[in-house]
């Protein structure tokens, strides 16, 4: 009878393991902090993190992840005209966020193609404390953003492209000011089952 129930419970669980895979990923943050005290241009950093697919039909995947995302941009000289010069000549921030998208994939012909969607939410878990020494909390701990990109399935191997744009003002100082963040993302993912 044991046997039996073992057996049972191995031919049920496989089609829900072959719907449900977990993985790792990591990549490169293309990054600017949209706000008129910073320069307009792009700057690079890092994601780190895991993620899964859950299959919700044919074509329809929900793929949470949780990640390490390092945004970098420059000041430019409008910041110290908001705080006067407390910044000592620093032109650098750096921000690492614990960020928590949740992406709908919905995959294209064959499926080794999909376009993904969905929101981001970020907890800032480090500034760059060699330009806030002096001000306090410049950044407010929290983003929203919004996703947009493509996924290519290889085997086990993920390659992501994708664009994301800030919702929410981050600027935690002042409201002449809005600061959103927004960039691209490239990362390589590996699943484990």
């Amino acid at each position: 009878m044991r046997k039996i129930l073992l057996l049972l419970l191995v031919v049920v669980s496989c089609p829900v393991f072959a719907q449900f895979h977990v993985g790792v990923k990591a990549g490169a943050n293309v990054t600017k902090v949209d706000g008129k005290s910073f320069k307009d241009e792009f700057r690079s950093g890092y994601a780190l993190g895991a993620f899964a697919e859950i299959k919700l039909s044919k074509k329809l995947y929900l793929q949470p992840e949780l990640l390490i995302n390092q945004y970098n941009t420059r000041l430019d000289t409008n910041y110290n005209n908001l705080l006067g010069n407390v910044f000592n000549g620093m032109t650098s921030v750096k921000l690492d966020y614990l960020s928590v998208p949740i992406l709908l994939n919905y995959r294209l012909g064959g499926g080794f193609i999909s376009l993904q969607a969905g929101p981001q939410y970020g907890v800032l878990i480090d500034k760059n404390n060699s330009i806030l020494q002096n001000t306090g909390n410049a950044f407010r701990n929290g983003d929203f953003s919004m996703l947009g990109g493509v996924q290519v399935k290889a085997g086990a191997f993920r390659l992501n492209g994708r664009y994301f744009i800030g919702l929410i003002d981050i600027n935690d100082l002042t409201n002449d000011s809005k600061w959103r963040n927004q960039g691209f993302q490239l990362s390589v993912g590996l699943t484990f089952f």
